[in-house]
């Protein structure tokens, strides 16, 4: 401070004279001296405490972005992102010229001649601002990158100062290219969205390469004020600054006038949320809570890349047919009424904002969407959703809810001006009244060979309820677990053609000391074989078949399948699902069946590369398979196949067959009691699929519905996307069984005439019976 204070002492000496000191006009230049000399010694002052404190520079020489944990399929659809920052590291040679020459026209057009500060863009913004031209701002584009990656925004000479400082370092350290490329990756733009590459996703769910003119110029001229150019949220000033671009890229040369004509005319269509590929949220996650064991918070912000072992079409497929099953199913039994209610007041503005708040606790959920009655009657009724243009809902559309329009409909039913309702638009652009279905779903696929997940949708709107029915629902089975009892039973000498008595059965141990009496939905039909008894799922013969094997040694018997014996009651209501499994359990068990009798271990993650690709760790190839995975005989998984096939071609399942048109369907309806469970495990080739639906809170689903109704729909509608153009998958049997009579036993059964007889309960006429089947080779 010493030498500052010398100098201003000498420069100021030409001025201390008398004459000098009387001369008006060397007064007013002494003063201005004086303001200049005060000038730099603040300035000088300010640098002296400037310089010693600049932070460390390894932040920009050494770039480490915060990106986000993204999710992908296995062909690579994005189906899930997590971490605060949204952003996509992009080197600038793959930035397209379109969006750097719209981003240099309108921030800094003499990037590329400077060095670090334009004193020339200075002299322009304050002559523009003095006579009210184009206002423009006096920052390079290296000065921003000082400080977006340094600095504060308060507006101080100290900052300012530093500011220029380190934009002189960063031009000395990196080349042009490089502090372009940092800029254009670091830069925020509304949304969580940092950089060019995660805003173009953000706003137009589209590549940088693939962005147009009118969309380069528009997320140009967010960096100004992300929060009021921010299209999503306000495209009127979105709009606005675009066509600032737009003049700026015209004046400069760097586009025609009918470029700028076509881009100011182009109609935008703005996304409101980051768009994925593939839906399939509960997936993504599990991935997540795997990533974060791992790495801890990192998992966030290191730009990990995980591949799964989903398939993008096989996943939107089960997607949809969730979807679209459940909404059936909720259509079917009824409208249950309007989600809410809103007093709307007369006042506009109110009015507005009363149904704004009301439509924001009640979020829209894919295709059904939450909408205010503001207009209504038996013919008519319009509402307004939270965004667009008011809806007309009418002619079939109010079909669903027409009880509900009626003058004498029950309050808690009626649709009133103020209701809260959801509509839903078909692919005519028609509206029809829908509601959000209080049901919960779950479907699972894995490939029956590795295990790996093919498609998973935990519920039917993870928005609404993250829990993962897929994995964590533990339901009662109904008959989709018999199969695994009549494995049990191949083992100890039945076959597919045993005759089992399908007649009333009463047992004692049942309520109020009630003999219990299982009964069939069918009716009896006396004696039928194993086979028949499966595809009909006939429930006494069930019992009968667990009562002669014993239910402890079924019981024993599913643990090798993957199912936990604790779960499981030691009685003959086993047989009829009475225990308590998940989807993903049952979809494993099943793929022992599918896949010749081996267990498998369901797998989701593929792998996890770092930001730049590197792989980080990889799954290990499914080990060889040998005796040590298998889980049952080849021999019992080929005739549980061959009878699990029945009941697709002829049984409970029929209608599958029909509508896929194959005949290598295998598979296993589940209804548990008062229908309080809906089930349908199955394969084909190597894809084997669960799906269920139930209520979260145990009730009956409806007098009339089955694991036929509720859930084969799913499965139906999935595979047909699964098994598209793949043929038909044929089963060689295995050394060790034989065709006797018309269905297959093993070896050591045999007798001598045919099938060991076995000590069974047929009926009084059994010897009769088996005597006129022998007769006519049945």
């Amino acid at each position: 401070m010493r030498f500052f204070s010398t100098a201003i002492n000498f420069l100021a000496l030409p001025f201390a004279s008398a004459n000098y000191r009387n001369s008006p006009r060397r007064t007013l230049l002494a003063l201005a001296a004086n303001g200049v000399l005060a000038l730099l010694v603040l300035v000088g002052a300010t640098l002296a405490t400037v310089l010693p404190s600049l932070p460390s520079f390894d932040v920009v020489t050494d770039y480490r972005p915060k990106i986000p944990l993204r999710i992908y399929t296995a062909d690579g659809a994005l189906l899930g992102e997590f971490g605060e920052e949204r952003r996509d590291f992009t080197p600038i040679d793959a930035v397209p010229p379109v969006l750097k020459e719209a981003l240099l026209a309108i921030e800094d057009a003499r990037f590329y001649e400077h060095s670090g500060v334009d004193y020339r863009g200075v002299l322009r913004a304050v002559a523009a601002g003095l006579t009210g031209g184009m206002r423009q701002g006096a920052s390079t584009i290296t000065m921003q990158v000082a400080r977006n990656f340094f600095l504060s925004q308060e507006k101080t000479l100290k900052r300012k100062l530093t500011e220029v400082v380190l934009a002189y370092r960063i031009e000395s350290a990196l080349s042009k290219d490089r502090i372009l490329e940092l800029y254009m990756n670091q830069i925020y733009l509304g949304q969580r969205s940092y950089g060019f590459a995660a805003a173009a996703r953000t706003y137009f769910n589209k590549r940088l390469p693939e962005l147009t003119l009118a969309e380069a110029a528009m997320l140009a001229g967010i960096p100004q004020n992300p929060a009021k150019h921010n299209p999503a949220v306000n495209p009127v000033r979105a709009k606005a600054r675009q066509e600032l671009v737009l003049k700026r890229m015209l004046q400069l040369g760097r586009i025609t006038q009918a470029q700028y004509a076509e881009a100011v005319a182009e109609p935008l269509r703005i996304g409101r949320s980051l768009q994925f590929e593939a839906h399939a949220d509960h997936a993504a996650e599990l991935v997540r809570q795997e990533l974060h064991a791992r790495y801890k918070g990192e998992a966030y912000t290191q730009g990990f890349n995980v591949y799964t072992t989903l398939d993008k079409a096989e996943q939107n497929a089960a997607y949809d047919a969730v979807r679209r099953n459940v909404l059936a199913y909720d259509q079917r039994h009824g409208y249950r009424g309007p989600e809410g209610f809103v007093a709307l007041p007369d006042n506009a503005d109110e009015w507005d904002e009363a149904i704004e708040r009301a439509l924001a606790r009640h979020p829209g959920s894919d295709n059904l969407i939450p909408a205010v009655v503001t207009e209504v009657s038996a013919r008519l009724v319009r509402a307004e959703p939270a965004a667009g243009d008011t809806l007309e809902i009418k002619g079939d559309g109010l079909r669903f809810a027409a009880r509900a329009l009626q003058p004498n409909a029950k309050m808690d039913l009626k649709i009133r001006v103020g209701s809260v309702i959801r509509v839903s638009q078909d692919g005519k652009g028609r509206w029809a009244i829908s509601q959000m279905p209080e049901v919960d779903v779950a479907f699972v696929a894995l490939n029956a060979d590795d295990g790996s997940y093919r498609a998973m949708v935990g519920g039917f709107d993870f928005a609404r309820n993250q829990f993962n029915h897929v994995t964590s629902a533990w339901r009662q089975p109904g008959s989709s677990i018999k199969p695994f009892v009549y494995s049990a039973a191949l083992e100890k000498g039945f076959s597919p053609a045993t005759l089992m008595n399908d007649a009333p059965l009463s047992l004692p141990g049942g309520e109020d000391g009630q003999p219990w009496e299982p009964r069939n939905d069918d009716g009896y039909d006396g004696p039928i074989s194993l086979r028949q008894a499966l595809a009909r799922s006939k429930n006494v013969v069930a019992v009968r078949l667990l009562q002669a094997i014993s239910p402890q040694y079924a019981r024993d018997y599913l643990q090798r399948f993957g199912f936990d014996a604790a779960k499981h009651p030691a009685n003959l209501t086993m047989t009829l699902g009475s225990g308590s499994v998940t989807p993903l359990q049952m979809a494993s068990a099943y793929a022992v069946f599918a896949n010749g009798g081996y267990r498998v271990t369901p797998r989701l993650i593929e792998k996890i590369t770092d930001a730049r690709g590197k792989v980080l760790w990889q799954a290990p190839p499914p080990p060889a398979r040998d005796d040590g995975q298998r889980a049952i005989d080849p021999r019992n998984a080929f005739i549980i196949d061959s009878m699990l096939r029945e009941v697709v071609r002829s049984g409970t399942a029929a209608v599958a067959s029909h509508r896929l048109g194959r005949n290598d369907l295998a598979g296993k309806t589940g209804t548990t009691s008062n229908a309080v469970d809906g089930w349908f495990a199955g394969y084909a080739g190597n894809v084997v699929a669960v799906s269920w639906m139930g209520y979260g809170q145990p009730r009956s689903l409806g007098g009339r519905e089955f694991g036929a109704t509720l859930a084969l729909p799913i499965w139906i509608d999935y595979m047909r996307q699964a098994l598209s153009g793949k043929p038909p998958s044929e089963r060689t049997p295995p050394p060790g069984v034989s065709l006797i009579d018309g269905d297959w036993v093993y070896d050591e059964f045999r007798g001598e005439d045919g099938v060991k007889a076995l000590d069974v309960e047929v009926s009084p006429f059994r010897s009769i019976f088996d005597a006129i089947r022998r007769a006519f080779g049945g």
